[in-house]
């Protein structure tokens, strides 16, 4: 009787105990991989996440957006972990606001939504040197995404310091979180299981042992670093061959659950090139696939949100900045409004509920409102307001004067008379030259410009300064080793004589709110150069509006203390959203960092964004009117014929042969069309590998499709396999595209990936190849 009553008892309790539990939000559940598809608590689960930034959402917001993603029909949110966000500076954290993403797991908690956790280190997200803090840069032989001893001391610091956020939210503790993620695409960046092996141990070590962990990486190099321990996803954007994508896997492992970690609704944009955009149809036939073969997804971005401040990355080869919108063409739109996509994808996710279940309908948009173009601006001009100059006889990069963001400030007074061509090895990113304070020129790292030619003779005693803003560190490749300012040293070149400059006092210019307000403002006229404006404005209500910027040159806003982001007249952004969370009724002030100078210093805020005027100089192309490749009389290095299929084809040649400049020769297609196309090409030397692409640069394509998309020739090169070079639909064959490796090669081959696409459109079929040593004739 007794052990009856005690059995009795404890049952009791156990009721009790999943009563509270449930009333609390801390239900205790399981995520598991089972046998062809994932189990929640047991049951068979397809993920259908969507990808948000917290750090691109302000947290006011935060509610709109998860609550957005759930009507469109997403079970799970999917967030990378920013590490240079949290941890600024060495040893100092930040969880707090805009950064506490254990609240914003909570949130999403709140609202049935589940969480899948990318911790990085390493998360590339076309975000400031990949989510890498930039204080890694100022040890001179640190070697990032390597067992660096220090990188890796650093690394497992900052690991444990998210797990102390976010591991006792994993769904078996009472949370939300079903899968974590072990570094990020690191088969695009090298081939290091060891190194791989060891951030997996560093999860474990920060808490995260209790759901699934998983590496992804794209269909072509998965099996580089894959972890036998791991679950392997993989990475594709719309419009992929969905089986093609998964076969390898599936015949490595038949059971696993399949999943696309990041199923790519859009694409980023880079300033001085087109506004991406991406077919809606597209995206949503690809997700049917998918939900047709039980096949989980992530989709990147459902909602992508705004690059805020400097946190903005680029992309290398060739050097490329990302624009501060991260709108992405992402189905939710950068100010949180439903578009078109949306509703198309919300209909075929309805379609896949449970019977009787109906999607909610999705959140109201906050208030949108117009405001008065600001006019009336007090002036602080930079030469007039800098801080305390550092004194260094040779040049430095930015990180060796401990600063991380911004602009910089190199000042020397010659000590000679110098006249030539001034050489600046390297401008990192883009760079404005006076002699005692007259403009001579700028120079733009986008362009490979490091040398400007001297106007005239530069007198003995003269002042040259060197204003080098930083436009954002790559976040891909191996280029994220990319320091900032100057890298190495400014020299005269006067025929045969080269002349180091030395002598350098150097004047820190940070991106924050206290730097920029800390300045002598005063009532007066713009001033044609660099300069902080400062004004107020008032507002009987506020909304969300969008800053137009297109009067202005380049620089940087800041409104009631929040930096907005970058702005540069060459678009395609010419205009800054501005949350209504971040504005006040009464009094708000706005302050400009034009590094340029205005045309007009107008700035009216806008219902709409404005995201796709280009104003870029530059052509489009990489072919100057009238320029006709001439091959006659060259020779062939080999000629041959490509499979219709997709993934990466190697050639080999014959023979091995020296040249520096490389030329493929488009005779025809597959599909009786005029349009070649390729997505990815490797030069490979007399080894078998591919050289470095990091000199590259097109000298000539014959054809370039930009009027449809961003589909010029250098995305052949880009390391992104969702881009691609197409050429027009009018223009026949042959197609030709030189490239210039930027040193010489003993080439024995190479190889070329088509676009990604089932039909394998644009594929080329017969072709020829030349390699040569010196540049073809045009």
């Amino acid at each position: 009787m007794k052990k009856l009553q005690i059995k009795v008892f404890t049952a009791l309790f156990a009721v009790m105990a999943l009563f509270l539990a449930s009333c609390s939000g801390t239900q205790k559940g399981t995520f598991e991989v089972g046998k062809g598809t994932f189990l929640l608590n047991g049951k068979p689960f397809v993920v259908k996440a969507a990808e948000v930034h917290y750090p691109r959402i302000p947290q006011p917001y935060w509610e709109q957006r998860i609550l957005s993603c759930k009507a469109l029909g997403m079970n799970t949110l999917c967030l990378y972990v920013f590490w240079n966000l949290h941890e600024q500076q060495e040893g100092q954290f930040d969880f707090t606001g805009n950064n506490d993403l254990a609240a914003f797991c909570r949130l999403a908690q709140k609202h049935g939504m589940y969480v899948i956790v990318r911790p990085g280190p390493y998360v590339c997200a076309e975000w400031e040197m990949g989510g890498l803090p930039w204080w890694l840069l100022k040890k001179e032989d640190v070697q990032l995404r390597s067992q660096d001893p220090y990188y890796m001391e650093r690394v497992k610091i900052f690991m444990n310091e998210v797990g102390k956020q976010l591991a006792d939210l994993q769904i078996t503790r009472g949370g939300n979180i079903i899968m974590v993620q072990v570094e990020n695409e690191f088969g695009s960046y090298g081939i290091d299981k060891p190194y791989v092996s060891a951030i997996r141990d560093i999860v474990k070590e920060a808490g995260f042992t209790d759901v699934p962990l998983f590496q992804c990486d794209w269909s072509s190099n998965f099996t580089n670093n894959a972890l036998d321990d791991l679950l392997w996803t993989v990475n594709f954007g719309t419009g992929a061959n969905i089986d093609e994508q998964f076969k390898k896997l599936k015949e490595l492992r038949p059971e696993t659950p399949l999943m696309c970690s990041e199923f790519w609704s859009g694409w980023f944009d880079h300033w001085g090139r087109k506004h991406e955009t991406r077919d809606a149809a597209t995206m949503v036939s690809g997700i049917k696939d998918m939900l047709d073969r039980n096949i989980s997804f992530s989709l990147y971005m459902t909602h992508g949100g705004t690059t805020f401040g400097w946190w903005g990355g680029a992309n290398n080869p060739s050097y490329s900045a990302m624009c501060s919108s991260y709108d992405y063409d992402a189905p939710i739109s950068e100010a949180g409004w439903t578009t078109p996509k949306y509703f198309q994808l919300r209909d075929l996710l309805q379609r896949y509920l449970p019977a009787g279940e109906k999607l909610p309908e999705p959140p109201v948009p906050f208030p949108v409102i117009e405001i008065h173009a600001i006019t009336d601006w007090s002036v602080a001009p930079l030469f007039e307001n800098l801080p305390e100059a550092k004194e260094t006889e040779d040049i430095k990069p930015m990180e060796y004067f401990d600063q991380g963001w911004g602009t910089i400030l190199y000042s020397t007074v010659l000590k000679e008379n110098i006249s030539g061509v001034l050489h600046i090895d390297e401008v990192h990113d883009w760079a404005q030259v006076f002699a005692d304070g007259k403009l001579l020129g700028r120079l733009d790292r986008r362009k490979g410009e490091f040398e400007l030619k001297l106007p005239s003779t530069l007198k003995k005693g003269t002042r040259l300064d060197i204003l080098v803003e930083a436009m954002g560190r790559v976040n891909f490749d191996k280029s994220i080793h990319d320091r900032k300012g100057i890298t190495n040293k400014v020299e005269v070149i006067s025929g045969k004589k080269s002349t180091e400059l030395k002598g350098w006092n150097v004047y820190n210019l940070p991106p924050f709110y206290e730097f920029v307000s800390a300045k002598d403002y005063k009532k007066g006229e713009p001033v044609d150069g660099p300069a902080y404006y400062r004004a107020t404005f008032n507002l009987e209500k506020t909304g969300d509006t969008f800053f137009n910027m297109n009067t202005w040159g380049k620089g940087m806003v800041w409104v009631n203390g929040h930096a907005l982001g970058r702005f540069w007249e060459i678009g395609p952004q010419q205009t800054l959203y501005m949350p209504g969370c971040w504005l006040k009724e009464g009094e708000n002030e706005i302050i400009v960092l034009d590094l340029k100078g205005p045309s007009e210093t107008s700035i009216p805020g806008l219902k709409e964004p404005i995201l796709d005027m280009l104003r870029e100089n530059a052509p489009e192309t990489h072919r100057e009117n009238g320029q006709n490749l001439n091959l006659s009389g060259e020779t062939v290095v080999h000629k041959g014929t490509f499979t219709q299929s997709n993934g990466w084809q190697n050639v080999k040649f014959a023979n091995t042969v020296n040249g520096r400049y490389f030329c493929l020769n488009a005779i025809s297609n597959y599909d009786g069309n005029n349009i070649a196309s390729i997505a990815e090409l490797d030069v490979l030397d007399k080894n078998g590998k591919p050289v470095s692409r990091e000199k590259w640069k097109i000298v000539y394509a014959d054809s370039e499709e930009t009027r449809s998309g961003n589909r010029t020739a250098d995305k052949v090169y880009d390391l992104q396999e969702s881009t691609f070079w197409q050429t027009v639909d009018n223009t026949s064959f042959p197609h030709q595209i030189v490239i210039d490796l930027g040193d010489t090669y003993e080439v024995s081959g190479f190889r070329m990936l088509p676009r990604a696409e089932k039909e394998v459109p644009g594929v080329i079929k017969d072709y020829t190849v030349y390699v040569k040593g010196t540049n073809f004739k045009y």
